[in-house]
């Protein structure tokens, strides 16, 4: 067919006006934009917090767009530990982006992590991208976690002793005019191939309900797989003689070491093992049901001398199951080591049979739970984390 000059504006014109028609969405293709909602991850706050769900469109659209949403409970329950929410999200005109709040309880309880969802429906000027999106609760590293608290105590008061320094732990915060924290891997894993780094971070060790705990984790963390902590009452809390008593819960899967133990006052003059050493309590989670309690010197040729023995609870029965009381009697000649008032360790002058006896001298305590080292070897598929040492009180009578 033969076209005129006027003819072919006529059909410029009618195929502009087809391309066009139609286009109220999004791009020039006269497609709609996709909406997608996005996961979100936040610790609990001890007071409530808004827990804040975006909603993204892959354009911009001419129309405004409206998509139904509603919460979908998991772990996380609503009415307990968020509040239910449900409505029509709009996302005016030429914008891309909206967001929906979910008001999250406030709570200070170290648990596990928990999710809920929330859940897109109905899109109106968009289609359906991602429709579901998960809210994680983290609350590992919150500052109260109960525990039970049956098993062994001893009492406040002896006959013919004065108590004369205490911590019973029934702060919000640990005692700085008593501890002092130890922190990093020390020289070789501190000096035994352990492979914690140890922090002073609240994640590894605070107060709750009148307990200390002491939290190894699995994480990375300055080069290490492994976080825990180490503290010391060096130059706070130093004696030499008296009844101490420790009531403590220990952690007790495979590659854990946990210890409530002493050094001497002199250790950064005389070195180890010249200060001496009181293992009150030690564990190796290999052994659950067995704690050692040792004595370290040094011998008169220079080497280590070391005099102990263990404590095994009676069959089925491990540390992790209640709490148990730690003690030491401390006289200028005699160290015992007692399970519950039972004598395990009965040591002293006469088992130091060469050397310098260093245990009239004053101590300085150490609390710590160590991940893996030549004791205990390393944790494997069975070691759960994290793993918790929890210690009720320490108490000194003269």
């Amino acid at each position: 067919m033969k076209t005129t000059p006027l003819l072919t504006a006529i059909l410029v014109i009618a195929g502009m006006a087809a391309c066009s028609k139609g286009n109220n969405g999004g791009g020039a293709s006269g497609a709609q934009p996709s909406i997608k909602v996005n996961d979100v991850i936040q610790p609990r706050q001890i007071v409530s917090s808004a827990f804040r769900f975006y909603v993204d469109l892959s354009a911009a659209s001419k129309s405004d767009i409206k998509v139904d949403y509603t919460t979908v409970d998991g772990t996380a329950k609503s009415g307990t530990d968020y509040t239910a929410m449900s409505g029509t999200l709009t996302i005016a005109a030429g914008q891309k982006e909206g967001f929906v709040d979910v008001i999250v309880s406030g709570d200070s309880l170290r648990r596990s992590n928990q999710q809920f969802n929330l859940k897109l429906s109905n899109p109106v000027n968009a289609t359906m991208g991602t429709a579901t999106a998960t809210a994680t609760i983290q609350n590992t590293d919150l500052l109260y976690l109960p525990t039970d608290t049956t098993g062994y105590t001893t009492p406040a008061v002896y006959a013919g002793k004065t108590l004369v320094w205490s911590d019973e732990f029934n702060g919000s915060t640990i005692n700085t005019n008593n501890w002092n924290f130890e922190t990093g891997n020390g020289s070789d894993g501190w000096g035994n191939q352990e492979l914690e780094y140890y922090t002073s971070r609240t994640q590894n060790v605070f107060v709750s309900e009148g307990h200390l705990v002491i939290e190894a984790r699995q994480e990375s963390y300055s080069g290490f797989n492994y976080t825990s902590a180490r503290m010391n009452s060096s130059g706070k809390q130093q004696f030499t003689s008296g009844r101490i008593d420790m009531r403590a819960k220990l952690p007790v899967a495979k590659g854990m070491w946990p210890a409530l133990w002493m050094l001497g006052a002199n250790y950064a003059t005389a070195g180890w093992p010249g200060c001496g050493e009181t293992d009150i309590m030690e564990l190796v989670g290999s052994n659950p049901s067995q704690v050692v309690g040792s004595l370290h010197w040094k011998q008169g040729d220079g080497t280590e001398g070391t005099f102990n023995n263990a404590y095994t609870l009676s069959q089925g029965k491990d540390f992790s199951q209640q709490f148990h009381v730690f003690s030491l009697l401390w006289t200028d000649s005699t160290l015992q080591f007692f399970v519950d008032d039972q004598l395990y360790v009965d040591g002293g002058k006469q088992k130091v049979t060469s050397g310098t006896y260093p245990f009239n001298d004053p101590f300085f305590f150490i609390f710590n739970v160590a991940v893996g080292g030549n004791w205990p070897g390393s944790p494997d598929n069975t070691t759960g984390f994290p793993q918790r040492m929890f210690v009720d009180y320490v108490r000194v009578f003269q």
